[in-house]
């Protein structure tokens, strides 16, 4: 994975926070992320993030558990073992509607997980980076990428001026990858930290 430098801005306020992101995205800036100790809503509309296809996801995977259950039982117990069950027709369609609507929300509760995991890269034994040890306690923290063409000085100094109490600069990894944080070596140590 490729490493690239971020810088670290750290609000103690929301308020202070949604401000800060317009003002950023305003002045040019890539947010790479915003992390928080609670969801805050309208902070994906104000970072310009699309909204989501996880329930179009859900969608697909439900079919795919109906289409599964019909065709599965249809052929199990209409060609390849059909049994007389008190003389009802061997596609008895009404009986397998609980094992359908059974199977439809197994794969679709399934599906959204796994595809939720995958899209926040989270997962057991992958390690990400983590910006700073507070971000998910107490503190609001916005991570700014980096490119050959930014002035790390003023962007701290902007961060600063915009309701930043904290700054600090990180060279990190963007990816995820598997791994484990061992104890002498966490990932959140904060170098050049300025605090206000």
């Amino acid at each position: 994975m490729a490493k690239k430098k971020f810088v670290v801005g750290c609000f103690d306020d929301e308020a202070v926070l949604f401000p800060a992101v317009k003002k950023v995205r305003t002045a040019g800036y890539k947010i790479h992320d915003v992390y928080t100790p609670f969801a805050v809503h309208g902070l994906d509309h104000a970072l310009g993030i699309r909204e989501t296809s996880l329930h179009t996801a859900g969608f697909i995977y439900g079919i795919t558990g109906t289409t599964t259950a019909l065709s599965g039982i249809s052929w199990i117990l209409a060609k390849d073992w059909p049994l007389n069950f008190g003389g009802k027709p061997h596609f008895a369609l009404p009986a397998w509607i609980p094992i359908t609507f059974e199977l439809t929300v197994l794969f679709s509760a399934v599906g959204m997980v796994m595809t939720f995991c995958y899209l926040c890269q989270i997962a057991p034994f992958v390690k990400k980076h983590h910006f700073h040890p507070r971000a998910t306690d107490d503190l609001f923290v916005m991570v700014i990428e980096c490119t050959e063409k930014t002035n790390v000085d003023d962007l701290r100094s902007f961060l600063h001026s915009n309701g930043a109490v904290e700054t600090d600069v990180q060279v990190a990894e963007t990816g995820w990858w598997l791994g484990r944080y061992d104890k002498d070596e966490m990932p959140f140590e904060t170098k050049q930290a300025v605090v206000a």
